[in-house]
């Protein structure tokens, strides 16, 4: 058979396969759904968790047991995304409510990451069976998994607005979720205030719900901001760590300011980087009180301790940590949701009115199921009790019948053909006989125990409760007000079961001031050897030993200490460093490598240019890679506050050879050098100028394997060693960019 070939147009193809897949990670992969408030990933570990009874009561299984049954049977997207989930869930520092129980190292508030999925171990916690799992058979639609050889859930039948009680995390194609977490108990009480009065307002809700509540507790410093953020779903929160002051109780000992709550956005390597931060304080002199840090958390919490000098200025103290740590950070709130299959932006009305028709939905069809069951069970104990008061001519039918199916026929339509009576009158009250289906078969599979004085009472006492219970259930179902009375007890039962205390203080707090004290603005003398060691002198010192300094050292120049000082590196990367951020030494010190300065890397990098950041204003950066590629760049380009900005764009095998400083307006030469001794000489006004993300274009022609070893421009050096050979730059031979040049003999 001919294969056909559908032509269509690449863009419109690209652009449909674009959409599927950014709407496949949106709703599949990385946004929560707004009825119970899980991803796909989440909902499946719990529900395969509870496929495998691994529940509250039973003893913890294996990780890596749970991750492969869930993999196999629900989500093939890879081991890892499912243990990460297992152990987030199971970290109460993450989220408000922990819904698994895990036995061994989970990862800690500082960072440290859970043990691999075969040494760690899990169960359900008892609220996610309770609240999450419940009723699962009754409540929910289930739908086939990936290959369609199991049933998953559609959703689970959440009796809490999970969206909001452990908030959501994730990032899709062009949009995110960021949803904070809350307080159980608030949570159930906002749910009852809304059943009560569906017309309640944003500002009336915040009464009750107050706003998050963090697991790490801490402090949300902007709560005017908080009835904007909760109408909109979206805004920023102002988090603050919480500061409490420890006053020496002898004269010997010192003050200490103990920080016992951390910001949510610290969680992780945030601890470790505070504590980096304040020691960078401590050496700048700007926290100067501080005489030490130490970090004293343990398993009942954190605490993170500064040692203050006598009479250390507390308040000042205080507001350089909110701002010049992560001690205050943002949270960005985006309260982005599926709703019916679309991301939907959701305030808290929104969430709340989606919450309350979920619930509706699973309750009208668990009570549907219940209703039907007990409607068959009175329908067959009617018929047992009919059964009984006839029960002689039951048994003269079953006699006289050649098979149950006559005798059946017999109690289910009154037909006596074929079945003999040995009292006539029998058989005209035979023919009387209606019994339903079902309780023709409940009588035939009736023992005859059952027709003890007990048990015939026991079945009178079961009827008066099915009817009771069919009342019941059908009034559930009559209107949605018989079910909100049904919710606000589920929610006070939840909340006196499982609540907690609010961790999280919220105020308007004072914004943290402090103004940093302005430097007197001083020429110093910016210095660093070949391997990367660098220091700042003053000008007295350097003016008396000059000679030796340049000789010693591979780059020495003038700076303002209000400069930065401006690092290229063979790896296309800028490195920018203030010159505050040095101190002034000695002539014999040697110095700080740029490693402890920068995020630069001395053992897989060089440095190829370092350079004032004052005096290249106006400048162009002249670049050339091992691969030919040569461009020149505005400094433009890399004004930023940034610590770090990418120079050049390069591919896997690829590095910068060659960084050269030109001054505009400047006419020179550029030589290209490559490995196998040929040369290039080109006029600057033929090398183009590029972006910084860009590669440039091809400066030489080289050959298999070749590659550009340097370059030089004609105004630095009359004589240069290229290759162990010298050679007099100014006599080799005008030619043009790209070309392959003259050889060096």
């Amino acid at each position: 058979m001919a294969e056909k070939i559908l032509r269509t147009e690449y863009s419109e193809e690209m652009q449909k396969s674009y959409l599927d897949y950014s709407m496949s990670v949106i709703t599949a992969r990385a946004i929560p759904d707004a009825r119970d408030g899980l991803k796909p990933v989440q909902r499946r570990v719990l529900y395969d968790m509870s496929e495998l009874k691994i529940f509250s009561d039973r003893p913890h299984r294996k990780s890596a047991r749970i991750v492969g049954d869930t993999m196999g049977k629900y989500h093939p997207h890879g081991d890892s995304s499912i243990y990460e989930t297992l152990v987030v869930l199971s970290q109460d520092f993450k989220k408000s409510m922990a819904l698994i129980d895990g036995h061994g190292n989970f990862g800690s508030i500082e960072g440290d990451g859970a043990a691999a999925m075969r040494y760690t171990e899990a169960k359900l916690a008892r609220f996610a069976e309770e609240v999450y799992l419940k009723d699962l058979d009754k409540t929910v639609e289930f739908v086939s998994n990936y290959d369609e050889t199991e049933k998953e859930p559609e959703v689970l039948p959440v009796r809490v607005p999970n969206l909001l009680i452990n908030g959501a995390e994730g990032i899709a194609v062009g949009m995110s979720t960021s949803i904070p977490t809350h307080n159980l108990s608030e949570v159930c009480d906002t749910c009852i205030a809304y059943i009560k009065n569906r017309d309640i307002d944003t500002e009336k809700l915040l009464e009750i719900l107050h706003g998050p509540d963090f697991p790490t507790g801490g402090i949300i410093a902007n709560k005017r901001d908080l009835l904007d953020i909760y109408s909109t779903g979206n805004g920023k929160l102002k988090l603050r760590g919480k500061i409490e002051v420890e006053l020496g109780r002898r004269k010997s000992d010192k003050d200490k300011l103990i920080i016992s709550e951390i910001p949510y956005t610290m969680i992780g390597t945030g601890i470790n980087k505070f504590l980096v931060d304040v020691a960078n304080l401590v050496e700048t002199k700007k926290l100067s009180d501080v005489v030490d840090i130490s970090n004293q958390s343990d398993k009942n919490g954190t605490r993170i301790v500064l040692e203050l000098k006598k009479d250390a200025d507390i308040e000042k103290i205080k507001n350089i940590l909110y701002k010049k740590t992560k001690l205050e950070d943002t949270f960005g709130v985006n309260m982005l949701a599926i709703v019916e299959g679309r991301p939907e932006i959701l305030s808290l009305r929104d969430i709340l009115k989606n919450y309350i028709e979920f619930q509706y939905k699973i309750t009208t069809k668990k009570y549907n199921i219940l209703l039907n069951k007990e409607l068959e069970k009175k329908e067959i104990q009617e018929g047992l009790i009919r059964a009984v008061d006839v029960i002689d001519l039951i048994i003269a039918i079953l006699r006289g019948s050649k098979n149950l199916a006559q005798a059946k026929k017999c109690l289910t339509s009154g037909d006596t053909t074929g079945i003999t009576f040995k009292v006539k009158s029998l058989e005209k009250d035979a023919k009387k006989l209606s019994f339903t289906d079902k309780q023709a078969q409940a009588v035939l599979d009736m023992r005859l125990y059952k027709l003890i004085g007990l048990e015939i009472e026991a079945l009178l006492k079961d009827n008066e409760i099915t009817l009771k219970n069919i009342a019941e259930y059908e009034n559930i179902l009559k209107n949605h007000k018989n079910m909100d009375k049904l919710f606000i007890k589920d929610l006070e039962k939840i909340k006196k079961e499982f609540a907690l205390p609010r961790k999280t203080y919220i105020e308007d707090a004072k914004e943290a001031v402090y103004e940093e004290e302005v430097l007197p603005s001083e020429e110093v003398i910016f210095v660093m050897d070949r391997f990367g060691y660098c220091k700042i002198l003053d000008r007295n010192t350097f003016d008396k030993n000059a000679e030796s300094i340049e000789t010693e050292n591979k780059y020495v120049f003038p700076v303002m200490n209000t400069d930065r000082i401006c690092i290229f590196s063979n790896k296309g990367i800028l490195y920018k460093l203030k010159v505050t951020d040095l101190q002034i030494s000695k002539l014999k010190d040697k110095g700080t490598p740029v490693d402890n300065l920068t995020k630069f890397d001395s053992s897989n990098e060089n440095i190829l240019l370092a350079v004032s950041e004052d005096n290249i204003q106006g400048s162009y950066i002249l670049m050339i890679t091992k691969k030919g590629y040569i461009k020149k760049v505005s400094f433009e380009e890399f004004k930023t506050n940034n610590k770090q900005v990418v120079s050049t764009k390069l591919t896997n095998d690829d590095v910068l050879v060659g960084v050269n400083l030109l001054s505009a307006g400047i006419n020179t030469d550029v030589l290209v050098v490559s490995d196998a001794n040929y040369i290039l000489r080109f006029d600057i006004s033929e090398v183009n100028e590029f972006k910084k993300n860009t590669r440039g274009e091809k400066a030489m022609t080289l050959g298999y394997n070749e590659f550009v070893e340097n370059m030089y421009l004609l105004s630095d050096t009359g004589i240069a060693e290229v290759n162990g050979k010298e050679v007099n730059l100014s006599k080799v031979r005008q030619s043009h960019k790209g070309y392959k040049g003259q050889k060096i003999k």
